[in-house]
């Protein structure tokens, strides 16, 4: 018969068991995004349209973990709480914050120029990504070969934006007024709507986006980017913003 000590003892064995068992099934469970709540408000944040390891080796997934449920889910909680005394604002979709700053609150004008821009940066960022994505092919691809010589020498000049942004930014491929493609790099979450354009295309070089896997490689996390663009995405953004 088991005496009260030796079934303290067994007890206690097992329940540092079933503590340590999450741990040990997370280690063999398949990566996949999880339901992230942000504050309650007009804006959510979308769910990644892929698991957290769909883009390795070049974007790992823990990167892909932190990166959208953390810091895309922030900046979505920071202008929901910026929105929530000003209806007329919170109304709108944040393309149109965006498009017309100066009409936003004073009060909030600078949160919602950095967390709208934030938020809206990055829904489009989520789905330009795609696995072997190819080249861009059709219009888009005469286009790119029309505004810079050819496909080369636009990754050449997309590459320098994206490398030579000061500190945290992004480098964008756009469609100006005069619908014509060019390359720009903004600080910070400042994004090209603010400046009547259409982004197209646009890589991160905040160095969340990277760091855990390239450290202070930016070049190489933007050289492997080229592996993982949905061209198929950017393509659809260029006819419309075109038509």
């Amino acid at each position: 018969m088991m005496t009260r000590r030796q079934a303290m003892k067994t007890g206690a064995v097992a329940g540092i068991a079933l503590a340590t068992l999450p741990g040990a099934l997370a280690q063999t469970t398949p990566v996949a995004p999880a339901a992230v709540t942000a504050v309650k408000g007009p804006f959510t944040l979308p769910p990644l349209p892929y698991a957290y390891d769909a883009l390795e080796p070049y974007i790992d997934a823990r990167t892909m973990e932190i990166h959208h449920d953390k810091h895309h889910a922030a900046y979505v909680a920071n202008l929901n709480k910026a929105v929530a005394e000003f209806p007329e604002a919170a109304n709108q979709p944040v393309e149109d914050l965006l498009r017309d700053l100066g009409a936003v609150p004073e009060k909030i004008r600078t949160v919602v120029r950095n967390n709208g821009g934030g938020h809206f940066n990055h829904t489009l960022f989520w789905q330009m990504l795609k696995l072997d994505g190819g080249e861009p092919t059709g219009d888009l691809a005469k286009a790119i070969d029309s505004a810079f010589g050819n496909f080369p020498a636009f990754k050449e000049d997309f590459s320098k934006a994206a490398a030579t942004q000061f500190g945290s930014g992004w480098a964008w491929l756009v469609v100006d007024s005069n619908k014509q493609l060019s390359i720009e790099a903004s600080p910070n979450q400042d994004s090209p709507v603010s400046q009547g354009k259409q982004p197209l295309l646009g890589i991160d070089v905040w160095e969340h986006a990277y760091y855990l896997n390239y450290q202070n490689r930016r070049p190489e996390y933007i050289a492997a980017f080229f592996h993982i663009i949905n061209w198929g995405f950017v393509a659809d953004r260029y006819g419309k913003a075109v038509a």
